[in-house]
C-alpha cells in the first residue's frame, strides 16, 4: 500500500475538496499541478519526486489542513527509474542565449512531465517564402512515457527580429493547444501541446503542430532545434520556394553543405545539443 496516496486520498475527503477546486488553490498559490497529477498521487499510479511537485506537496498540506510534513514525510527518498539514475538534464532554458526571460515564461506552464517523456522521433518540416521570409514550420513528434501522467509537450519559439509579429501556434494532431506565454519585446513565445489523455508507462503518442508567421515574417537566415534531452531521430527538411542560399552551414559539425533547393539533415541516436542550418543569401 502506497501510504503516500492513501493519506493524501484521506486528507482530501476529510476536506471535502474536488481535484479541480484543489488545483485552483494551488493556482492561486502559484503553483500549476494538473488534474491528471493530482488524480495519480491519490491513487498511487505515480507519486511526487521533481523539486517543483515536492514543493506542491508542502501548499497541500497547507490547503488540507494537515500538520506541516504530514505528507511529504511518508515519501522518503526519490526512487530510482532503472539500474542507475541518469546525469540531471540541463534546465529548459539552459540553451537559449538569455535564460531568464524563458525561465520567466516557463513559470506559469507545467513543465513537470518533460524530463519523462522519451524523444522517439523528432521532424521538422520548414518553409522559407520567395520573399526570403520564414513563413512558418511544421514540427511532427513521436514521444513515448516513462512513467505514467504525460499529459503535455512545451513549444519554445524564439525569433531575432523583435520588431515582427509572433508566430501563431496551432495544433494539427492529436494534441490541442494549452496555455500560451508571449514576450514580444523578447521575441520569445511558449506554448503547451496537451494531449488528448495522460499516457501511461510505456505508451506512445505522435503529436504535430506548427508555427504559421504573420506578415511580415522574419527574415530566414537560419534554423536551429534544441535538443535538452536525447532523441533516437531526428530529420530536418527546410524547404527554399525563392532564391537558393549563397552558402550554408551545418550547425551540427560546422561544416559546409551545398546549398540546394531543400536542405535534408537526418541524424541518429541525437545526443544533448543544437542542430540545424546557418545560411547566407
Amino acid at each position: 500500500m502506497d501510504e503516500f496516496a492513501e493519506a493524501l486520498r484521506t486528507a482530501i475527503t476529510n476536506r471535502g475538496l474536488g481535484l479541480e477546486r484543489l488545483r485552483e488553490h494551488l493556482s492561486q498559490n502559484g503553483v500549476s499541478v494538473s488534474l491528471a497529477t493530482l488524480s495519480y498521487w491519490q491513487t498511487g499510479r505515480s507519486r511526487p519526486e521533481r523539486t517543483k511537485s515536492l514543493q506542491a506537496v508542502v501548499h497541500l498540506e497547507h490547503i488540507l489542513k494537515v500538520p506541516p510534513g504530514h505528507l511529504s514525510e511518508l515519501l522518503g527518498p526519490p526512487r530510482s527509474r532503472g539500474r542507475r539514475l541518469r546525469r540531471a538534464p540541463a534546465p529548459l532554458s539552459s540553451f537559449w542565449p538569455s535564460p531568464r526571460p524563458v525561465e520567466h515564461a516557463l513559470h506559469d506552464l507545467d513543465t513537470q512531465w518533460d524530463d519523462q517523456l522519451v524523444r522517439v522521433s523528432q521532424q521538422d518540416f520548414v518553409t522559407v517564402g520567395a520573399d526570403r521570409t520564414e513563413r512558418g514550420f511544421r514540427s511532427r513528434q513521436v514521444l513515448s512515457a516513462s512513467m505514467n501522467g504525460p499529459d503535455r509537450w512545451v513549444v519554445i519559439m524564439h525569433v531575432d527580429e523583435r520588431d515582427r509579429p509572433l508566430p501563431q501556434v496551432r495544433a494539427l494532431k492529436n494534441c490541442m493547444v494549452g496555455r500560451v506565454v508571449t514576450d514580444e519585446p523578447e521575441g520569445l513565445l511558449v506554448a503547451e501541446l496537451v494531449f488528448e489523455r495522460p499516457l501511461l508507462h510505456g505508451e506512445s503518442v505522435v503529436i504535430e503542430h506548427e508555427l504559421v508567421n504573420q506578415a511580415p515574417g522574419p527574415l530566414a537566415t537560419s534554423y536551429e532545434r534544441k535538443f535538452r534531452l536525447p532523441a533516437r531521430e531526428y530529420v530536418l527538411e527546410v524547404t527554399f520556394e525563392g532564391d537558393v542560399p549563397a552558402s550554408v552551414l551545418q550547425l551540427a559539425d560546422g561544416s559546409a553543405v551545398d546549398p540546394g533547393r531543400t536542405l535534408l539533415d537526418v541524424a541518429l541516436d541525437v545526443q544533448p545539443g543544437v542542430r540545424g542550418f546557418r545560411w547566407t543569401w
